[in-house]
């Protein structure tokens, strides 16, 4: 295989070393105590905890995902990640889930639960339910990102899928599990900066390689078969290959995520990651979640740029779309195959085409004599796999030397999620179930052992779990529309009612989590009867609500004592009427001034975001009209948030590196 040359071998070794040794060089400043390692002392400034939540959403097969969407739909596919790649949850962290989370003090979401409901029998399970659900959610995303990176660095190495991923996530994890929050938060800096290289290089590339913009438009439509490929907003009925029936209605998919799951029921219920809880007060969090928003803008013209080079690639490949099902149903004549282990199938024909010579001279006589690089691109629908439009442009477009550097960069993107997501589940196994559980009196050795130990056994499981996985698109559909619906409705609840207690989060928590795994567990046995995402939300999201209702009243109250300093230090929004008589006067007066100003905020904030994310990818495909229009309304979102949301942020607190901010001001009036 000579898609890399020594250069670029060598800037891959250099990079795997240099995040191994990175890793290393912060184990001893982690080991002080479980704060360091998991919240690095609170010690942070907002600006780096943002930048590490930048790199953490920057992950390659979401990368390699929404490349295919935007390959496949045009900018519209930027309203399809309403359901989880666009980070809108992330606008409600930034105007107040995430300050929420901080004036408790807690390290975990699952500690925070015992801060809600209080240290009794049902605080307890909230605890735990919370631990077990988002262990399983972490070993989820580890096994989509398997997936993704091992269908991905394959098309470079001589090695399978599950090899190249199995060998990189090692390299990762050592240095990860060495280093804590540490190694995470330096690692993103360095990988963030790899990353936004690539995206200039890809961007120029992509730029200069553009015809006439109304000729590209056409060429678009000719290769994808998108009628509408350069429009901006989502039609009410798309041009969708197979695979991707459940985006035909691309208007009502839209709305129904946007309003109903990911601003109300996700969004709502959000503001738990560990870059919140590591904040050094309640106005960072709002900051370093600004920041993480913002610098995620440069992921959209990078996923364009990706989307136009592979428009012409494919187009090279094949004149002839014919091609593409001949080709494919060849394939399944001779070898054994399905959707899950049809990528596998593919690389060991290219691997070994010695041992399947009648296959390669049909191949070579449908597809010429570059058949083994058109092989990549075949999905098991006949279709050109989308999937694989990344590592194709790199391969074939990229110029030798500069493609280690790209890779490195997307690389990079996959590894930085994978640091904060084991980061994450390794602090609720060790500060929420094994040192409360198991061993309270474990000291800091002790725990960093058990620590290392379930990280050890977490990665083993989502690599076994992804081997039955058959393409990125389904595994990230579960995940994001599956099991978080799943669990949306108890950690929206536990927000904005008062009567909910530990005991309902809990049963609507397992109950959404046992449900969520037996669709997994039909859809992978049943693919071609798979619920789809809308299906999955439908039928998931109502049996957590009821299952949450029945577990509240069967279960005794939250004590009164609990909720009052629950709720003098968070002061949420929602049905709280008798907590807010609590309140002295001009305090209560505050807090309404506050929510009243976090709420206008919102649809302006998402204005902001949407329109920060379309504009580049309008002009870049030559769609200067609708640019302009998106740019105009940009500038002013930026205006509106100044006034409802920038301008009431508190003052800075005095530094605290442990314990609540309970006394942090709240917001002036706009």
């Amino acid at each position: 295989m000579t898609t890399l040359n020594a250069l670029d071998y060598s800037i891959i070794g250099l990079y795997i070393v240099g995040l191994v040794a990175l890793g290393l060089w912060f184990r001893r400043l982690a080991s002080r105590n479980m704060n360091s390692y998991f919240l690095a002392e609170k010690s942070l400034p907002w600006w780096m905890l943002g930048i590490s939540g930048m790199g953490y959403s920057l992950d390659l097969a979401g990368t390699m995902l929404i490349i295919s969407l935007l390959y496949i739909f045009g900018p519209r596919g930027l309203f399809i990640e309403f359901r989880g790649g666009l980070s809108l949850a992330m606008l409600c962290q930034m105007i107040w889930t995430g300050k929420w989370h901080r004036r408790s003090g807690c390290m975990t979401v699952a500690e925070w639960m015992t801060f809600r409901f209080g240290d009794g029998q049902g605080g307890k399970f909230a605890r735990v339910a919370t631990a077990i659900v988002f262990i399983v959610f972490t070993a989820s995303m580890l096994t989509y990102l398997a997936v993704g990176t091992g269908m991905f660095i394959s098309q470079f190495v001589p090695f399978t899928p599950f090899q190249c991923s199995l060998v990189l996530v090692l390299a990762a994890a050592v240095s990860t599990v060495a280093s804590g929050l540490y190694g995470v938060v330096f690692a993103d800096l360095f990988q963030c900066a790899l990353i936004v290289i690539g995206i200039v290089i890809i961007s120029v590339l992509a730029i200069a390689r553009m015809d006439d913009p109304g000729t590209f438009a056409q060429l678009a439509q000719t290769v994808t078969g998108a009628k509408e490929w350069a429009y901006s907003f989502p039609n009410w009925q798309a041009t969708v290959p197979p695979g991707y029936g459940q985006y035909e209605h691309l208007f009502l998919y839209t709305m129904v995520f946007l309003v109903i799951n990911k601003l109300i029921i996700s969004g709502f219920g959000t503001g738990h990651e560990p870059q919140f809880f590591a904040a050094r007060d309640e106005r960072e969090c709002g900051l370093l979640a600004w920041l993480w928003s913002t610098l995620m803008l440069a992921r959209w013209p990078f996923m364009i740029a990706f989307a136009i080079l592979g428009i012409y690639l494919v187009q090279s490949f094949f004149p002839d779309p014919a091609q593409i099902a001949q080709a494919t149903a060849l394939i399944k004549e001779h070898v054994p195959a399905n959707p899950a282990t049809w990528r596998e199938v593919l690389s060991q024909i290219k691997l070994h085409p010695d041992q399947h010579t009648a296959l390669v001279a049909s191949l070579q006589q449908v597809l010429g004599a570059g058949w083994a690089d058109r092989l990549e691109l075949l999905s098991y629908e006949g279709t050109v796999n989308a999937e694989r439009i990344v590592p194709a442009v790199i391969i074939h477009t990229i110029p030798a030397g500069v493609r280690g550097l790209i890779l490195v960069a997307l690389m990079a993107a996959s590894l930085s999620t994978f640091n904060v997501t084991v980061n994450k589940a390794a602090a609720m196994w060790t500060n929420d179930l094994y040192k409360p559980f198991l061993r309270p009196l474990a000291n800091t050795r002790e725990l960093l052992m058990s620590t290392y130990a379930f990280c050890a056994v977490l990665i083993g499981v989502s690599f076994a779990v992804a081997y039955l996985v058959a393409d990125i698109n389904s595994i990230w559909g579960w995940i994001t529309m599956g099991l978080a619906s799943g669990m949306g409705m108890p950690l929206l609840l536990r927000f904005y009612w008062w009567r909910f207690n530990g005991t309902g989060f809990a049963a609507g928590m397992f109950g959404g989590l046992v449900a969520a795994l037996l669709v997994m567990v039909y859809n992978t046995k049943y693919p071609e009867q798979a619920l789809s995402e809308v299906t999955q939300f439908l039928v998931l999201t109502p049996i957590s609500l009821v299952l949450a209702i029945l577990g509240t009243y069967l279960g005794d109250p939250t004590p009164a004592p609990v909720l009052e300093r629950f709720y003098r230090m968070t002061r949420p929004f929602g049905f709280w009427g008798q907590h807010l008589q609590l309140l002295t006067p001009e305090l209560r007066a505050a807090t309404r001034r506050e929510h009243r100003n976090d709420l206008i905020a919102l649809p302006i904030a998402f204005v902001w975001m949407i329109t920060m994310y379309l504009a580049p990818m309008q002009f870049m495909i030559g769609r200067y009209a609708a640019g302009w229009i998106s740019t105009a309304l940009f500038v002013l979102s930026c205006a509106g948030l100044y006034v409802f949301w920038y301008r009431n942020l508190p003052s800075p607190s005095p530094r605290t590196a442990t314990g609540p901010d309970s006394a942090a001001p709240v917001a002036a009036e706009a």
